[in-house]
């Protein structure tokens, strides 16, 4: 049973600055691709970024240029750098874990919350 815990939200200002940390348990955390999604209150869960196993990144246009998907293979840990953050990003956000590569998530976290005021 794969877990995935995530850690870095808070409030900060618009303007500032945040890092997510999401640990994972499990041996084969290198084979993995990993996301982030976030879901905001009354609103569906959106893709925010996303990392393969061989590192490749990509990123929602919402927060390109912004933020910053990586992982650190020997932590087993993935990382969301949260740059320019603006009040429109505030929800929950959740790490996800695409164990077999086959385009869907089978494990996720419990969230952590981002709040940003104007």
């Amino acid at each position: 049973q794969v877990q995935l815990v995530e850690s870095g939200g808070g409030l900060v200002q618009a303007g500032g600055s945040l890092r997510l940390s999401c640990a994972a348990s499990g041996r084969t955390f290198d084979n993995w691709n990993m996301g982030w999604f976030r879901q905001a209150p009354g609103k569906e869960r959106e893709f925010v970024a996303r990392i393969t196993w061989t590192g490749i990144r990509y990123h929602a246009d919402s927060v390109k240029g912004r933020f910053a998907i990586s992982r650190d293979n020997a932590k087993n840990t993935v990382y969301l750098q949260m740059n320019s953050l603006k009040p429109e990003d505030t929800a929950v956000y959740y790490c996800a874990a695409d164990q077999a590569r086959a385009g869907r998530y089978d494990s996720w976290g419990q969230g952590t919350q981002v709040t940003v005021s104007s």
